[in-house]
């Protein structure tokens, strides 16, 4: 079962710690922070489903929700609500328009998850849309599911945590990750590491994917922030 999912929480800290989880049962996922930001990233990627904040700036999630049904491009894609409010009323107004299943915070991560397999079961996405696992971005292609990493078409070994970390850029390709962002992406791989370690993971990364380690192409920095994997999917 993977699915790519998009979550869409206006907390930083739940939203990464949404993504970990994600990543840890196989899935991908994207991460936004506004209802804007969401619609938009629901129309270009088309997920199998929807983690959605109910109190998202600009756009709050019953605004997301009911545009997200209105669509033509998939107006079915499931989507599981999560929210501090738990008053019956919001929940009725969530499912009404069209949620299929709804969390309160705070949660267990390991619910969460459940609560995800089923309602990707439930909508038939587990087995149908996503029959292919692989994340793709900048000539780089990772596989979950076969733990293998490839660059223009060419096997490339990875140590554990370097596969994380490259799993993480190429699921959101442009997105400038932090160091401590991509410290946590290997977290249970690599326990000893600190901040400074991500860089001789970045380092190592580059001697493998870039023509030109010391000019890259692909594994970019972004000065006083952290690194990024640009170049497109």
């Amino acid at each position: 079962m993977c699915a790519h999912v998009l979550v869409a929480e206006d907390d930083t800290m739940q939203a990464e710690l949404i993504r970990r989880s994600l990543l840890a049962e196989g899935h991908t996922a994207t991460v936004v922070h506004d209802g804007p930001a969401a619609l938009d990233a629901a129309r270009r990627l088309r997920p199998d489903l929807v983690v959605l904040d109910l109190m998202l700036p600009v756009i709050d999630g019953f605004g997301v929700c009911r545009v997200l049904r209105r669509s033509d491009d998939d107006p079915d894609i499931p989507v599981l609500m999560l929210t501090a409010r738990s008053a019956e009323d919001d929940v009725l107004l969530g499912l009404e328009l069209g949620a299929d299943d709804y969390m309160t915070k705070p949660y267990s991560p390991r619910e969460l998850m459940a609560r995800i397999r089923t309602v990707l079961r439930r909508g038939g996405r587990a087995d149908g849309r996503r029959e292919d696992p692989v994340v793709r971005a900048a000539g780089i292609s990772v596989d979950p599911v076969r733990h293998e990493v490839r660059c223009d078409g060419t096997p490339v070994e990875c140590t554990p945590a370097e596969f994380q970390i490259l799993l993480a850029m190429t699921a959101e390709p442009e997105r400038v990750f932090s160091r401590r962002q991509l410290l946590e992406c290997t977290r249970g791989t690599d326990r000893a590491s600190t901040e400074r370690a991500v860089d001789v993971h970045i380092m190592n990364l580059r001697r493998k994917i870039e023509a030109d380690p010391r000019r890259p192409a692909r594994l970019l920095t972004v000065f006083g922030v952290g690194y990024k994997l640009s170049g497109g999917r």
